[in-house]
């Protein structure tokens, strides 16, 4: 992977959102919804873009895809997203996004293949936001 290539990718703040909130593990569009507060298209096509560039990978589960970090990133992908974790520590947005992860966690260990049903999906962004905030 070149280098001008992730730095391409790391220039847009969702972006560097969505990479973010991957370093833990795998997660599904509706479960960035609820922890960017954002919506699904907006979500939808910052990954593709991601994916299409190496830097997001996607698995299908059933009805659903499943995005996570490449399992061998490049040399310089691993120090990129090193780099990323360290600065985000102290901005307001990335630890916010972290928060609503963490209580995320428990319905995304009970989660599998199906997590992303109707009744488990954030009917909106919004209800979202006041749940998860």
């Amino acid at each position: 992977m070149e280098l001008v290539q992730i730095y391409a990718c790391l220039c847009d703040l969702t972006r560097l959102r969505i990479l973010h909130v991957l370093a833990p593990g795998p997660l599904c569009v509706c479960h960035f919804q609820a922890v960017l507060a954002e919506p699904q298209v907006k979500i939808s096509k910052h990954l593709a873009y991601l994916r299409t560039r190496g830097l997001v990978r996607a698995v299908r589960q059933g009805n659903w895809m499943r995005y996570r970090l490449p399992a061998r990133p490049s040399r310089e992908l691993r120090a990129n997203l090193a780099c990323l974790q360290d600065c985000a520590r102290e901005n307001p947005v990335f630890r916010r996004d972290l928060g609503r992860l963490r209580r995320l966690a428990p319905a995304l260990a009970a989660g599998g293949p199906g997590c992303c049903g109707p009744s488990r999906r954030p009917s909106s962004p919004v209800l979202s936001r006041r749940r998860l905030a």
